[in-house]
């Protein structure tokens, strides 16, 4: 068939329609063309042609041609899609081929990018009194957010992307550092977001733009318009869509704890996902039914992965394994809210409020019991995307109490220093053993907190909870949750660190 241009790729999609996978390979075959670039489709399923125009339109992918061959049975649709819009066809070339950025003074490692494990059951560092860390993830180099895209577009080999993160860990593990942080973590540099990166590294999983989503959702334009209210870039930000049942064929962060080890001494952190969110983010309807009928079935999968992968951490050195459940927080206070709440994590449904608790407290449960509880904590949140606290999430932690009290972790990482978190008493009668991890920075201002500040609130913890069980001082949450919408810059990140440091020093 002749089109009015010649297209770059192309591909056969058969029978299939939107909603059984169709978008999630256009998606995969746009990716290594370059903007201005022309994806031919060949479909013989007739639905396309009433839903491609407005998963085009959605998504800002240009629908250049529409022709059909052939009737009945043996119709073909043909489509041009372009990557963008045709106007962005032209690359200038010295942008094309710019190296790749090396930081000064620091040579990108080559070759097998297998990086080696410590020994097993080795001593693991102790954490000291009041213990200093980051909750997650650290702002990202602006060389590594376009390589990122780049490689999630198949632009660039994982290789090539490894060897650039491994100079951006390097960077946030000498930040840390220098600022007296106590344990430190690899502020998630090879993340696009503190879940979704899960998508990135299993066989069974492809991670999409939200934009994609746009298609599925009973009001696509209502959505957008939602979406668009907040800071996220949603034409950034991917969502993991399952291909088929869910199976660990590779760590998801053993190698990000492997090379921490080749470069720092001091006590290491990883931070995963948890089973409730990672249930929530896998389980979309139209995409993760047609694998799983139910969403018990896809959380017995989560647990038994997510099982597999907090051995493979304890057992290799990390000094403890922080599991991230912010969702909880969407569960007791959404409800209130007459807007959607987005956390990549909550676009899924849920029961009412005590069947959904049940259910996080079961999978938690299931995913924790057996690993020593003091090498395990939990960070909670109210949500993370924008410097606007209008948008945040409100409420004390009193509706999770019942459940904190039940989660086999020695440690809770909460936030405090913002009014959202309510009172610190209403956690009075968590169990004795359970430690508390206090949030007495916030990372969406670009203000630096005081220490005299900080320090009352650490002496009001005292009081309440005594002394030995506060164990740590952090951050309400992390820097940059999205890669590229950080909510701090690394500047800022490092003076609130800076600041936590000073406090703990003073305490000890």
């Amino acid at each position: 068939m002749a089109f009015p241009m010649i297209p770059d790729a192309s591909f056969d999609g058969g029978d299939l329609d939107c909603g059984n996978g169709l978008l999630i390979l256009i998606r995969q075959h746009l990716g290594p063309l370059e903007r201005g670039q022309v994806l031919h489709l060949r479909s013989t399923d007739k639905s396309v042609a009433e839903d491609l125009p407005s998963w085009s339109r959605l998504t800002g992918n240009d629908l250049l041609d529409f022709r059909t061959e052939g009737t009945g049975l043996e119709t073909v649709h043909h489509f041009l899609v372009v990557k963008g819009c045709l106007s962005e066809r032209k690359v200038r070339l010295e942008e094309k081929f710019a190296p790749k950025p090396v930081l000064p003074g620091v040579a990108n490692p080559i070759g097998d990018r297998v990086v080696p494990l410590p020994p097993r059951d080795q001593l693991i560092p102790r954490l000291p009194k009041l213990a200093v860390f980051g909750i997650g993830s650290m702002p990202r180099p602006a060389w590594l957010l376009r390589m990122l895209h780049e490689k999630l577009e198949g632009r660039i080999t994982e290789e090539e992307f490894e060897n650039a993160a491994d100079d951006a860990v390097r960077l946030v593990v000498s930040t840390q550092e220098s600022v007296g942080v106590d344990v430190l973590s690899d502020g998630e540099q090879r993340r696009d977001t503190y879940s979704s990166f899960v998508g990135g590294r299993l066989s069974c999983c492809r991670l999409i733009p939200v934009t994609d989503l746009l298609p599925y959702v009973d009001d696509p334009d209502k959505f957008k318009a939602e979406l668009s209210q907040l800071d996220v870039p949603a034409e950034k930000v991917h969502h993991p869509a399952l291909l088929g049942p869910l199976v660990r064929n590779r760590p998801l962060a053993l190698q990000e704890l492997a090379f921490l080890r080749t470069v720092t001494n001091r006590p290491i952190k990883v931070a995963l996902p948890g089973p409730y969110l990672l249930t929530r983010t896998l389980f979309l309807e139209c995409l993760s039914e047609k694998v799983y009928k139910e969403r018990e079935a896809l959380a017995a999968d989560v647990v038994r992965l997510l099982r597999e992968e907090i051995a493979d951490l304890l057992a290799h050195g990390a000094s403890f394994v922080q599991i991230d459940e912010p969702v909880l927080t969407e569960v007791v206070f959404a409800q209130t809210k007459k807007r959607r709440s987005f956390m990549c994590g909550a676009l899924s449904g849920r029961l009412p409020k005590d069947a959904e608790l049940e259910f996080a407290r079961s999978i938690l449960t299931q995913t924790l019991e057996g690993f020593p509880r003091e090498r395990l904590a939990m960070h909670v949140c109210r949500g993370n995307w924008s410097r606007d606290e209008s948008v945040a999430l409100s409420g004390d932690y009193e509706p999770l109490v019942e459940l904190f009290s039940q989660v086999p972790v020695g440690m809770l990482l909460l936030e405090f220093s913002t009014p959202r978190a309510g009172e610190m008493k209403v956690l009075r009668d968590l169990p004795r053993e359970t430690k508390l991890g206090l949030g007495l920075v916030n990372p969406k201002t670009m203000e630096i907190e005081s220490e005299s500040v900080i320090m009352k609130r650490v002496e009001e913890a005292m009081k309440l909870f005594g002394a030995d069980r506060v164990a740590a001082l952090h951050p309400d949450c992390g820097f940059a949750t999205f890669a590229d919408n950080p909510v701090s810059s690394l500047e800022v990140a490092r003076a609130k660190l800076e600041v936590l440091a000073g406090v703990a020093k003073r305490f000890r």
